[in-house]
């Protein structure tokens, strides 16, 4: 029977090669390569949002999370993120449409300089070796279950290691075309894994086990504690899930180009804008669907803890339940799905970290006029460089990460706030220039790292003082108010521009 379910997901991993192909074309540009000539549907490019930044940390921690203390509070994370993005489709995304660009650190180019845009571009695809690794690890752990299940004892490193070619096969010879359709047909093959695993659990539970649920708190939807200690250490509180969440969308939507990238793809603002904010609902549903598979989960497992029932952490329960309480074929189709979320955000930050450090630093910095197809080649080659790197990265990682969504989000707070406040740096502050923007960014670095690192509060929980950490949530913010007053103290120190152009340091 399990050899059924290895069938197929071999035959699915076969399928998605196939459709990636399929359905970019011969790519004859880098323009095509990167953003596919900015012909692609808005539908689509929603899709691959979703599916990007969804990737498996969705499909497994928010079910565990739901089971043990989160309950439905990253639906209402959710609500702060649709604001967020609401707030990019209106003020960020007509400045890189109308600037005709294919990564979002040409503005920086454009309002500052090449090693503004430079730094930027580093720092990107080095957040994203960290946060996606994460990601990648998290894809094996259900892998592995099953071949364990199989008699087949394959570690996390060889798992991993086959993911990672598979995505790279398509990823390099169909740039985001590739990337976008098979997007849209894992979103498509996780979400309905996340329905049918919905409706055997409540088979199994009834209306009781929904009841139960709710008398337990899994259902709770906002977390009104106004302690200043939670709203700082939780990310779930609710002005940190609302406006935090809001301000952590702007950094990962308006100034990550893993997402900037697709909605570059699209062929007008209005078609960019629906994607953005499209794609906020459609995380809000999903989010919805995997908190409800967590509540489900707890009452069908009578509330035991992962450790009672064998498991090592709560990102294991949707996993083992996939693999041991539903029918073959059907668990092996709902593993492809996980595999599909991790693939998805795997090709997305591959193409995406190709494609910044092509357009951003080396075209940016080469001595000479690069002809297109140098550019093409380029970006194919820095696929394959980035593939492997990412795959060091995720065999990096154990079993003992802890819950690698919040990882995910921690990581991703060190450099979030830099990145959004050098935008805002440019819009807000007009006498700012390069030398002040990059002594800024610099710098929000470095305190953020200290913040994340070495900041603790003392939380009451249980009856007894522990130390948290800040939520990932207040990082950007906390990164963005850095970068405008170091910048804005630092354009202070020299005269103010004459030109009605900002003026580019003096290097």
């Amino acid at each position: 029977m399990n050899a059924l379910n290895l069938a197929v997901i071999v035959v699915y991993l076969v399928v998605v090669a196939w459709v990636g192909l399929r359905g970019s074309g011969k790519q004859r540009s880098s323009d095509d390569y990167f953003i596919g000539k900015g012909q692609m549907p808005w539908w689509a490019v929603c899709f691959s949002v979703v599916a990007t930044e969804t990737s498996v940390l969705t499909v497994i921690s928010i079910p565990g999370g739901a089971y043990t203390d989160q309950a439905f509070g990253n639906v209402e994370l959710a609500i702060g993120y649709i604001i967020g993005r609401t707030v990019v489709a209106f003020a960020l995304i007509p400045l890189y449409k109308r600037g005709g660009f294919v990564s979002a650190y040409q503005y920086l180019e454009q309002r500052f300089g090449r090693y503004l845009q430079g730094v930027a571009s580093v720092t990107f695809v080095f957040t994203r070796l960290l946060a996606d690794g994460v990601r990648l690890f998290a894809a094996a752990i259900p892998v592995q279950l099953l071949l364990d299940e199989f008699g087949v004892n394959l570690g996390y490193d060889v798992i991993i290691a086959v993911l990672t070619l598979v995505t790279v096969f398509y990823t390099y010879l169909g740039g985001i075309k590739a990337v976008i359709w098979t997007d849209a047909l894992q979103m498509a093959l996780y979400l309905v894994g996340a329905f049918i695993a919905i409706g055997v659990l409540t088979s199994h539970v009834g209306a009781s086990g929904y009841s139960d649920a709710f008398h337990a708190g899994k259902f709770q939807l906002f977390d009104t504690n106004f302690d200043l200690g939670h709203i700082l250490t939780s990310p779930f509180a609710l002005p940190t899930a609302i406006i935090g969440g809001a301000l952590f969308t702007m950094a990962s939507h308006g100034s990550d180009q893993l997402i900037v990238q697709r909605i570059l793809s699209t062929s007008s603002v209005r078609d960019s804008r629906k994607a953005m904010i499209g794609s906020g609902v459609f995380i809000a549903l999903q989010f919805a669907a995997f908190s409800l598979l967590g509540a489900l989960l707890w009452a069908y497992n009578n509330g035991r803890s992962a450790k009672e029932m064998g498991l090592a952490t709560a990102d294991s329960l949707y996993p083992d339940f996939i693999l041991h309480g539903l029918p073959v074929v059907i668990s092996g189709l709902l593993v492809a799905g996980i595999l599909g979320a991790c693939m998805s955000t795997l090709s997305s930050s591959l193409n995406s970290m190709a494609n910044s450090t092509v357009a951003d630093i080396v075209r940016s910095f080469s001595r000479r006029e690069l002809s297109d197809q140098i550019m093409l080649r380029m970006g194919r080659i820095m696929t394959l460089v980035w593939a492997v790197l990412m795959a060091g990265f995720a065999m990096g990682f154990s079993a003992t990460t802890g819950n690698v969504y919040l990882t995910a989000l921690t990581i991703a707070g060190y450099t979030y706030g830099a990145l959004l406040g050098a935008f805002l740096l440019g819009r807000l502050i007009k006498r700012a220039n390069e030398l002040d923007a990059i002594v800024a960014f610099v710098v929000t670095v470095a305190v953020m790292t200290f913040v994340v690192r070495v900041i603790k509060i003392d939380v009451t929980a249980g009856g007894s003082v522990v130390e948290k950490g800040i939520a990932a949530q207040w990082l950007v913010p906390i990164g963005v108010l850095v970068t405008l007053a170091v910048g804005g103290i630092a354009s202070r120190l020299h005269p103010a521009p004459t030109s009605p152009e900002p003026v580019k340091a003096n290097w």
